[in-house]
């Protein structure tokens, strides 16, 4: 393929890019998302970038296809070996087996594809999640085969692990039967061959005698209908077995295996089936990887919500310490207690309007002549600030986890951290009340400043000493929380005139306009300061987004390099695939009792026969010297393979066809419970 540094550079950066989770969200169909994601990143591991970097290494043709097909008889047909084991318990294969030559054996051991697969050599059978690798000299090199489990299996980890063998294949061996060929798990797997141009061949195993060429016409049809004209198809008969794992008859598989040899002895041939499926392979990455980067657009936009979540219920925490400043209500209870001492009083507040001269004397003889409690009034208000700002901050956090948890992915995001974390989300966090003594005292220190600095000139000055600079600081401090509107009763009264006596004695030293301005300035201040601590504490959720949110560059990235591999593939030459896959590579008059055929493709002048004639050829199934054929030696047929007779792929309880009209088979009917491809009809339909 020429010099592909280039391509297989910007793989890796592809790959670079997808290696870390980039839908921890519940966001959207983040299932087929994740999924998706897994294939690509798959398929980039254990096939694009291994066969780029050995463009000439052997051609590995995966056999697939659905439960009870004959996968595992097929192969040890093929090889003329016991190399895979067939049955009829289900599943039946639990690690795949690659059947390779002694040549390429070096190649598949070294894990240069399949990489994540442990490799198993020697007669054991191999464990799940293992790879077991066989040799054998009735393989050319140059060819491997590798028996995958079912694509339908009731295990998952088998149907995925079948799905991630295929999209590392070169060339799939699909193989179906004639009562399941119309299946629509089957067909969801040809359509992914269909859309990524992958190299394909279709064995129709298990086809009565009397529906011989019936069947494959239909199947021949319905691939022509699902994009996939033109793929090569083979047709293997149902033959009753003298053993459940007896291998088929070396005539019956002969086309399929001089297919496969002549494509591996061809170095022309091979390399056009790998480029034919590697182009293709490249050419999904065009669709596939947008198609990533907007589910990962979709993940930074859900990110954002749960972001605008946490402002905004942290944004109500600081409206509601707001509140708690302006009503009034820090004014209670020990504030209140501490003030009446620090006045001295307890009737104070009859006809303070025109007392304020004698009050202010006495405030002043009390804070420079006897012992001030000014001390504990200071601790009373910054203990009632701290307060005010722990309420709020644990108020915010469980309106946090109250929205979070109704949101899909806030809910999945929290149940992925466990319950013990979730619960401490739920309160503000431990360091809180100490973070929050240290931004009150803070306050003060600044509301201290503000004092010193208004009081710079001399007359002034001279104000603020007869009162005392902690005795000012604490009087704008109480401004600050100047209104009444959440106290009641006495409260008001008592609370509504230490406002006011702060004020008047303030403006008594300051004036009017610097009171209010002072007062400003101390609440601004203080506000930003619990903005602040707020915020820090909105940040325990926002770190668990940092954590799992993929970078906001990936989106872009991903289609920067979809861009390059576009680019890159201008360059490589065009797989011939039809010199690759022709039907005719078989050799002609092989006497089999398999046939081979091409699907029609649109327009070609086999599908405009095949919808006005029906087929008059002779098949080899009805020929009198078939070995299956009634009187053959040791190959005498079971009506409807009864009286215990193994089946071809050695199930004697697979299902068979029920009958239709004119004997011919019925595929996919209610009683096997598979639903039908698209244009799927009675057999032999047109």
């Amino acid at each position: 393929m020429g010099d592909n540094d280039g391509l297989l550079e910007t793989l890796r950066e592809l790959r670079r890019h997808l290696d870390r989770d980039l839908f921890p969200l519940a966001i959207g169909d983040v299932t087929a998302d994740r999924r998706a994601l897994r294939e690509l990143t798959g398929q980039l591991d254990d096939y694009l970038i291994p066969r780029l970097n050995a463009i000439d290494a052997p051609l590995l043709a995966v056999v697939g296809g659905s439960t009870g097909a004959g996968k595992s008889t097929l192969v040890n047909s093929l090889v003329d070996a016991d190399v895979s084991e067939p049955g009829v318990l289900r599943p039946t294969t639990m690690a795949p087996t690659l059947v390779t030559s002694p040549a390429d054996r070096d190649w598949f051991t070294a894990q240069n594809i399949l990489p994540g697969l442990p490799r198993v050599t020697g007669n054991g059978r191999g464990e799940p999640g293992t790879l077991r690798v066989v040799t054998t000299e009735a393989l050319p090199p140059g060819l491997a085969l590798l028996d995958a489990p079912d694509i339908d299996s009731v295990v998952t980890a088998n149907r995925e692990l079948a799905a991630q063998l295929l999209a590392a294949a070169d060339l799939w061996l699909f193989t179906t039967t004639a009562a399941r060929y119309a299946d629509e798990v089957p067909w969801s797997f040809l359509r992914s061959a269909s859309e990524r141009s992958t190299a394909l061949a279709v064995i129709l195993s298990r086809v009565p005698p009397e529906a011989l060429g019936v069947v494959r016409k239909d199947l021949a049809r319905l691939l022509e209908a699902n994009g996939l004209g033109g793929t090569q198809l083979f047709e293997v008969p149902e033959l009753v077995l003298p053993e459940e794992n007896a291998r088929l008859p070396r005539q019956a598989v002969r086309p399929i295996a001089d297919w496969l040899t002549a494509i591996a002895a061809d170095s022309r041939s091979r390399a056009d089936v790998v480029r034919h499926t590697l182009s293709g392979a490249l050419e999904s990455l065009s669709t596939r990887v947008p198609a990533l980067a907007g589910a990962v657009e979709r993940q930074h936009a859900g990110a954002a919500e749960l972001r605008s979540m946490a402002d905004a219920a942290y944004a109500v925490g600081l409206a509601s310490f707001d509140e708690g400043m302006r009503d009034g209500s820090l004014l209670r209870g020990e504030v209140l207690a501490r003030w009446q001492d620090f006045i001295g009083t307890g009737d104070l507040m009859r006809s303070l309007e025109n007392r304020v001269g004698r009050l202010r004397d006495r405030v002043v003889a009390f804070v420079t002549g006897r012992p001030a409690p000014e001390s504990e009034l200071r601790v009373a208000l910054e203990s009632g600030v701290e307060a005010l700002i722990r309420a709020s901050a644990d108020g915010a956090a469980e309106r946090l986890m109250e929205s979070w948890s109704s949101h899909p992915a806030g809910r999945a995001l929290l149940e992925r951290e466990g319950v013990a974390t979730a619960g401490r989300l739920g309160r503000a966090s431990a360091d809180l009340p100490a973070r929050a003594q240290e931004a009150v005292r803070g306050w003060q220190s600044y509301v201290l400043d503000l004092v010193r600095k208004e009081g710079a000139d001399k007359r002034t000055t001279a104000r603020i000493t007869s009162f005392g600079l902690n005795g000012a600081g604490l009087l704008l401090m109480l401004a600050v929380f100047a209104s009444t509107g959440g106290l009641t009763g006495i409260e008001v009264g008592i609370a509504g005139g230490t406002s006011v006596l702060s004020q008047k004695v303030l403006e008594a030293v300051f004036g009017d306009q610097a009171v209010r301005t002072l007062t400003v300035k101390a609440r601004s201040d203080l506000r930003a300061r619990v903005a602040i601590l707020l915020g820090e504490d909105a940040d325990r959720f926002i770190a668990l987004l940092d954590a799992v949110q993929p970078p906001e560059s990936t989106a872009p990235a991903l289609r920067a390099t979809a861009d390059a591999v576009r680019e890159h593939l201008r360059e490589l030459p065009v797989a011939n695939r039809r010199a690759a896959l022709s039907p005719g590579t078989a050799p002609e008059g092989a006497g089999s009792a398999a046939s081979a055929t091409t699907a029609p493709e649109e327009g070609s002048e086999t599908v405009r026969d095949s919808r006005r004639r029906s087929d008059g050829v002779q098949h080899p199934a009805e020929r009198p010297d078939f070995p299956h054929a009634t009187g053959g030696p040791g190959h005498s047929r079971s009506p409807g393979g009864s009286g215990g007779a193994p089946r071809a792929d050695g199930d004697p309880d697979s299902p068979r066809p029920p009958g239709g009209p004119d004997g011919v088979p019925r595929v996919s009917g209610p009683d096997d419970g598979g639903r039908r491809a698209p244009g799927a009809g009675e057999a032999g339909e047109e």
